[in-house]
């Protein structure tokens, strides 16, 4: 059954604003989705009555945040089904996950001549960390190549995958394309070689059931913020196995078991790797994300969301002078187009000035763009609270850029 869209709305209350005196139509959800009121009450609620330091504390605020936050972090492993709550590790976000396991992944296990794969439609934060890794390392990136609907060359893939190879990272959810990778092959393949696999899962938490053990991973990451939930705070998945061997990220705080000026000992698992005072009320307000999510039930999201990227697809393929880009057949929530004689910058501007947020340009994504021989694109990202007249606005709006520029 389709879900009540306006009734869910309600629920957000940056939906109910107007933009240039137009009620907002919010199309910008994979750069950050808005927020319910169960995030914003519960982060409002920690700081409002429950606001204390964590783990160290013998006092009763101490006690009943740590409980909460560790509460959150069972949450979050029954949401990606891992097997161990101290396989959960709180970041800052999917950007601060990569980085983690880049440096000690790197530090423990890569030397010079090694190989790391990643594929060609990778966001930059999962092409940075391994570039200024292999650059310290003095190890080779490899490019899984993609064709012309955005699909990975799996046979390139197995092509490149050899004894030198140590980690494959790429993304389950291309943010510029919306498509959907295969992953489970991916690890599989990766495993027959003896390489890890660390899956950028930013793009696909909001829209697909993600199970860590039955994709096989050695990690996952993904952001609050893009998942309903707040900024600044994310997960990075780990196998227990991995973790335990890897070297800490940074050094302080909780990651500290006992410290002498001669030596360090670090502190078990997940601690080692949250250095630094944790970041509780986001935690616990990604908790309530994933919560809210669960409640609506991930299936039923996917189903809503498929519908309204066929609707709009079809409805943008009546318009004149478009270009698609990311037509892979396995993809989700995301379209990407271009009037071929408009600017995608003038398109969004003028798309904003009649209260639709869209988004313009690269998407951190630029070997994507340099691919497709563009710029960058116009991109629509959908999310459970839109709805079929809301494309339908959007492309009266968009017949209406066409008409200026005629």
């Amino acid at each position: 059954m389709p879900f009540n869209t306006e009734q869910l709305r309600r629920e957000f209350p940056a939906l109910q604003q107007e933009v240039n005196n137009k009620p907002l139509i919010y199309f910008d959800n994979a750069a950050t989705t808005q927020k319910p009121k169960a995030v914003i009450e519960r982060i409002l609620q920690y700081y409002s009555r429950e606001n204390s330091n964590i783990h160290r504390g013998a006092h009763f605020l101490s006690q009943q945040a740590t409980d909460a936050y560790e509460d959150a972090r069972q949450t979050v492993q029954l949401f990606i089904n891992a097997a161990f709550t101290h396989e959960i590790i709180f970041t800052r976000g999917t950007t601060e996950s990569i980085n983690l396991v880049a440096y000690s992944f790197f530090k423990k296990f890569v030397k010079k001549g090694d190989e790391i794969l990643i594929s060609a439609m990778e966001h930059h934060s999962n092409i940075v960390p391994w570039q200024i890794a292999c650059e310290d390392y003095g190890a080779i990136l490899k490019i899984i190549p993609m064709d012309e609907r955005g699909v990975l060359d799996l046979e390139a893939y197995k092509s490149l995958l050899s004894d030198k190879t140590k980690m494959v990272a790429v993304t389950h959810v291309s943010n510029a394309l919306g498509t959907i990778n295969p992953v489970k092959e991916i690890t599989q393949l990766a495993h027959e070689m003896g390489a890890a696999v660390l899956i950028d899962g930013a793009q696909a938490m909001s829209h697909l059931k993600v199970n860590v053990q039955d994709i096989g991973c050695d990690f996952y990451c993904f952001s609050g913020h893009k998942l309903y939930g707040p900024m600044g705070v994310g997960v990075l998945y780990g196998r227990e196995e991995l973790l335990n061997q890897l070297p800490p990220y940074q050094g302080g705080g909780e990651m500290i078991k006992e410290v002498t000026f001669e030596k360090t000992t670090y502190n078990e698992l997940p601690f080692k790797f949250e250095a630094g005072t944790p970041n509780v009320g986001d935690v616990l307000g990604l908790e309530a994300a994933i919560r809210f999510v669960s409640y609506l039930r991930l299936d039923e999201i996917a189903l809503h969301e498929q519908r309204l990227l066929n609707y709009a697809t079809s409805q943008l393929q009546t318009l004149e002078n478009i270009r698609f880009f990311g037509t892979a057949p396995e993809k989700t929530s995301v379209v990407s187009f271009l009037f071929t004689d408009i600017h995608p910058y003038d398109t969004g501007t003028i798309l904003d000035k009649m209260g639709i947020a869209v988004r313009t340009g690269h998407h951190c994504a630029q070997p994507i763009m340099d691919f497709f021989g563009i710029p960058g694109t116009i991109r629509v990202s959908l999310a459970v609270y839109n709805s079929r007249s809301e494309i339908d606005q959007l492309i009266i709006a968009l017949k209406k850029v066409r008409e200026m520029f005629v």
